[in-house]
C-alpha cells in the first residue's frame, strides 16, 4: 500500500461533494498524495497508511491500525462527536473547520440588522398582497449594536460594522484583551445589562457552553429598550425560548432574527412560525461557496507545520507523544 499524505474520509458536509474537498486539496498540494476513500473498505485500507486524515469524524476502530496518523482535521467547527478522547490516546492531533463560516454569518448577521432597520419585511408581505400601501422605515445609523461573544464571527460582524456609523459593544470572556468594537466589556451580568440597556441591536455570536446556557432569559428581555432586535447567529440554546416568544408577543422587543433555535429543527406547530416580528432560516447562515477553499487553505498549511513542528492553525487537540 502506498503511504497517503492526507486521506479525505467519504461521508459529506452541508451537502457539498467531498471529491471537490479533495480537489481543492490537491490543488494546493501538488507534491503531496491526496486520496478520497469512496467506500468503507477504501477508508479502513486508506487511514491505516496517512498522515493526516480529514472528514466530519473518524471511527475509533481506525485508530488501532492508524500507525502514521498525526493529524485528523475535522470538517465542522464543531469537534462534540469527535472520538477526541480516543484520539488523544493515539498521539493525533485535532484541527477544527472554525472560522471558515464567519464571513457568510456576518452577513447575514447584518442583512437581518438591515431588514428590521428599513422594515424590509413588511414590504416583502405587502408584495405578497400585491397592496401598494406606504409604511414608515426607521435607519441603522447611529445604532447602538452589542456582538455577545468576539471570536471569529463576533469579530466579522464588527468588522463589516465599520461604514455604517453605529456605535458597537463587546461581550468577551476577557475584556482586557480589548477588541475591534467601540466598547469591550466581560460576561458579568451587570456588564452584558448595561450593554443590553443601551442597544437597538443584539448580536449573539458566542459558543454554547455552561456559562452561556440560557444567557439571554426573561430578565435580559426586560432589560432591552423596546425597539430592540435580538439576532441569534450562534446556537438556540444561548436564547430562553419561551421568553423570547413571550417578549415577541408582548412586544417588550421589536423583533429577532433567528438562524437557530431551540429546539432545532423548530417543529411546524411552534408558535415563533406564526410571529411577524421574528424572521426565520434554517441553520444556514455558514452555508458557502468558499467552504472548502477555506478549509482546504487551513488544512494544506497544517501539513506544512507539520513538516515543520509548528503549531497548527485551529488546533484543538494537541498530539502527544505514546
Amino acid at each position: 500500500m502506498t503511504e497517503t499524505d492526507i486521506v479525505v474520509l467519504r461521508e459529506g458536509t452541508e451537502g457539498l461533494s467531498m471529491e471537490s474537498y479533495a480537489d481543492a486539496l490537491r490543488e494546493r498540494l501538488p507534491d503531496r498524495t491526496v486520496t478520497l476513500a469512496r467506500t468503507p473498505k477504501q477508508e479502513r485500507e486508506l487511514v491505516a497508511d496517512a498522515r493526516v486524515v480529514t472528514g466530519i469524524t473518524i471511527d475509533e476502530d481506525l485508530l488501532d491500525r492508524a500507525d502514521r496518523l498525526e493529524l485528523f482535521a475535522c470538517t465542522f467547527a464543531g469537534t462534540d462527536h469527535v472520538p477526541m478522547d480516543a484520539l488523544a490516546e493515539h498521539g493525533v492531533a485535532v484541527t477544527n473547520a472554525g472560522g471558515i463560516h464567519a464571513p457568510g454569518i456576518a452577513e447575514q448577521a447584518i442583512g437581518n440588522m438591515l431588514v428590521f432597520a428599513r422594515r424590509l419585511h413588511e414590504g416583502w408581505r405587502r408584495k405578497e398582497r400585491a397592496e401598494w400601501r406606504h409604511f414608515q422605515s426607521g435607519e441603522f445609523t447611529d445604532s447602538t449594536v452589542t456582538i455577545i461573544g468576539l471570536g471569529s464571527i463576533g469579530q466579522a460582524v464588527a468588522q463589516r460594522l465599520q461604514g455604517f456609523e453605529v456605535e458597537t459593544i463587546g461581550i468577551r470572556y476577557t475584556p482586557s484583551k480589548g477588541g475591534p468594537t467601540d466598547e469591550v466589556a466581560g460576561f458579568e451580568p451587570d456588564a452584558i445589562h448595561d450593554a443590553l440597556s443601551r442597544s437597538e441591536y443584539v448580536v449573539v455570536a458566542c459558543p454554547l457552553n455552561d456559562l452561556t446556557r440560557g444567557l439571554i432569559g426573561e430578565a435580559e428581555f426586560a432589560t432591552m429598550p423596546a425597539d430592540a432586535v435580538l439576532v441569534n447567529a450562534a446556537r438556540g440554546g444561548i436564547v430562553d425560548t419561551d421568553a423570547l416568544v413571550s417578549a415577541l408577543r408582548s412586544n417588550k422587543i421589536r423583533g429577532a432574527a433567528l438562524d437557530v433555535t431551540d429546539p432545532e429543527p423548530l417543529p411546524a406547530d411552534h408558535p415563533l412560525w406564526g410571529l411577524e416580528n421574528c424572521l426565520i432560516t434554517p441553520h444556514t447562515g455558514g452555508h458557502t461557496p468558499k467552504h472548502w477553499d477555506r478549509l482546504a487553505d487551513i488544512v494544506a498549511g497544517n501539513l506544512g507545520r507539520l513538516d515543520e513542528g509548528e503549531e497548527l492553525e485551529n488546533q484543538v487537540l494537541a498530539a502527544e507523544s505514546n
